[in-house]
């Protein structure tokens, strides 16, 4: 029996108990693993294929021979099961699936309408504030330069409702001709709220509209003899102007639409996603979606807009360059979810085909660079292994540095680097727990590496698979300490590298140590900044965790430590000592005097700092 006989087997023994409904079913090796994640209008039909093809590609044999077990959900219907199928896939990512690396939500820009002084700022995530959301865009640069070009144009407000509601004089957005100062009362309500309507038309795409009246005050303004007002308004229809002509109104004048285009190239594809909503583009993001070498095009395709659309705000039509063969159900599946009629069609001539080459020519272009990319990381990794001796091939890297000041506010940090770059989502911050290792590189990183690496041993949950190489940014000590650290734990095959500064610590002149000698590079040497650049990221990364701890720390005041002291008491306190040490030195009968601190409490407090 070939290995991939038993997981036919495996299939025919489940077959009977299977009903005859629409669903999800999950293949599972022996370590309860999923291996993949698959749906289906008829359950046990779409099994009974793996029994029956006696030819299947090598990926379905490959994961034939490692299933051990089924399971199996059953759903009310075949769109059901499609919106199942690509939570599960985007939780477990199966290695047999095709999967989207795409875990973010796009920003929109959000205007309130509920408030008496609406502010405009880009938001992420759900939408649960009442108001205007226009987007999504492509990426927070995009929706930043939006506001930006709104502030410009319309003078509306960008603080928050904290710094708006205590100011007592405006800020330097109004200096600047940024904001119309509602904060001090510098606008009236009925013209801000105008200005705020002209925003909201704005972003929906009527911009001509916008310059006809702007151009009409600042004409009346200058029959008025209010030259000031005239300048004004004549600033703010020259930023309009050059909003006008960078938006690029789109030729095939889509007013809601998402445009997906994918090239496939050496075994990766990318995928492209422009988003056109108010007949402007609005940027458009790149995707480089987990597949088989072998897999068609279309079927990438397929499973991207399902995986892509799980978590996202869906426009009434998307633009493909490649034939899918779920178009229908995937159209009726995303009409119910938004409520909305979702078309999806492939663009075969005209001005819609003009703007899905062009979605295909970034897609091929990004898809070179990211091999090229690739490419030259698989390079540097050979020169790294060729330099240090290394038996094993390099395909991720793990570098560690630690933060402190004077011992304080002690973290280790982690970062990854493997064959398509940094891998942000391997990033991990470590508060060191051990009082005395705070003070203590030594201690600290073998704390840090002791806490990595057990929970990789004993495969605890989101323990994180083992790297190749482990580097250290510091000298012989803290490698020697790493070693050991590694050898107690079994992990003797996991080389180790450290990086130490020259005397005087000059980028360049850095001492490499590895197995009991030292290693030096050319100073042009491309290895060399390699090294350089993801040490300099491990620094950049612990320096980041460090700061934030530190700044939490600082916001931190002893009254946090007296048991029932809220913040309204707390602020209460500060507002009338000034500050925590204050409070320390105060009598019994003057903590008593702070409005909403009554005997008890005051007393509470007293004993705290006197006892």
């Amino acid at each position: 029996m070939t290995s991939s006989e038993v997981g036919k087997e495996l299939i025919k023994k489940e077959l009977p108990l299977i009903p005859k409904l629409p669903g999800v079913y999950r293949m599972l090796n022996s370590k309860n693993e999923i291996l993949y994640v698959g749906k289906a209008k008829n359950l046990p039909n779409r099994l009974k294929n793996y029994i029956a093809e006696k030819n299947h590609i090598i990926r379905t044999e490959r994961m034939l021979s490692q299933t051990k077990k089924i399971e199996i959900t059953t759903t009310s219907n075949e769109s059901e099961a499609l919106l199942l199928e690509a939570n599960l896939i985007k939780k477990y990512k199966p290695k047999f699936n095709i999967l989207l690396r795409d875990d973010k939500s796009f920003p929109f820009i959000f205007i309130g309408n509920k408030d008496k002084w609406p502010q405009i700022k880009r938001h992420r995530g759900k939408k649960t504030k009442e108001g205007f959301y226009f987007g999504p865009f492509a990426s927070a640069g995009s929706a930043n330069w939006t506001i930006k070009m709104i502030q410009k144009i319309f003078h509306l407000r960008v603080c928050d409702d904290t710094v708006f509601k205590n100011r007592e004089r405006p800020c330097i957005l109004y200096q600047i001709k940024r904001c119309s100062g509602p904060c001090v009362g510098y606008i009236k309500k009925e013209e801000y709220k105008s200005s705020v309507e002209d925003a909201i038309e704005f972003v929906s795409g009527k911009s001509r509209k916008i310059q006809k009246n702007l151009s009409n005050q600042m004409e009346k303004a200058s029959e008025d003899l209010d030259f000031e007002k005239a300048v004004i308004l004549r600033d703010r229809i020259k930023a309009l102007n050059i909003i006008q002509s960078s938006q690029r109104i789109n030729e095939a004048n889509l007013v809601e639409a998402d445009v997906i285009a994918g090239y496939k190239e050496s075994g990766k594809t990318c995928v492209q996603v422009f988003f056109y909503r108010s007949k402007q583009n609005w940027g458009n993001q790149a995707f480089f979606p987990k597949h088989d070498p072998d897999e068609k095009l279309g079927n990438i395709l397929n499973s991207f807009i399902s995986q892509f659309y799980e978590n996202k705000s869906v426009p009434s039509l998307i633009i493909l360059s490649e034939d899918i063969k779920e178009k229908n159900l995937i159209e009726k599946t995303l009409s119910k979810k938004e409520k909305k009629q979702i078309n999806i069609s492939v663009a075969k001539k005209g001005s819609k085909l003009k703007v899905i080459n062009q979605a295909i020519k970034n897609a091929k272009d990004s898809l070179n660079r990211k091999l090229y990319e690739s490419q030259n990381n698989r390079d540097l990794f050979d020169s790294v292994s060729k330099k240090f001796n290394l038996e094993a091939n390099i395909g991720l890297i793990e570098v560690y540095d630690n933060s402190h000041i004077q011992g304080t506010n002690s973290v280790g940090a982690l970062i990854a680097f493997g064959e398509e770059g940094f891998i942000k989502k391997r990033y991990r911050k470590f508060n060191i727990k051990k009082k005395d290792n705070e003070q203590d590189d030594y201690g600290m990183i073998r704390e840090v590496l002791n806490r990595r690496f057990k929970r990789a041993i004993q495969e605890k949950d989101n323990f994180l698979s083992f790297p190749d190489l482990v580097m250290i940014d510091g000298g012989k000590g803290q490698y020697s300490s790493a070693r050991e650290t590694m050898n107690e734990l079994g992990l003797h095959d996991i080389p180790v590298i450290s990086i130490a500064k020259g005397k005087y610590r000059n980028s360049g002149d850095e001492t490499f140590f590895h197995n009991g000698k030292d290693y030096k590079f050319e100073k042009n040497d491309p290895t060399l900044f390699f090294l350089q650049r993801i040490r300099d990221e491990s620094h950049r990364f612990a320096i980041s965790a460090h700061r934030a701890k530190r700044k939490k720390g600082l916001t931190k005041s002893l009254l946090d430590q007296i048991q029932g002291i809220g913040s309204m008491r707390k602020r209460a306190l500060l507002n009338h000592f000034g500050s925590a040490r204050a409070v320390e030195s105060a009598s019994l009968d003057e903590i008593k005097t702070v409005e909403g601190v009554e005997e008890k409490v005051a007393k509470k407090i007293y004993n705290f700092f006197h006892e």
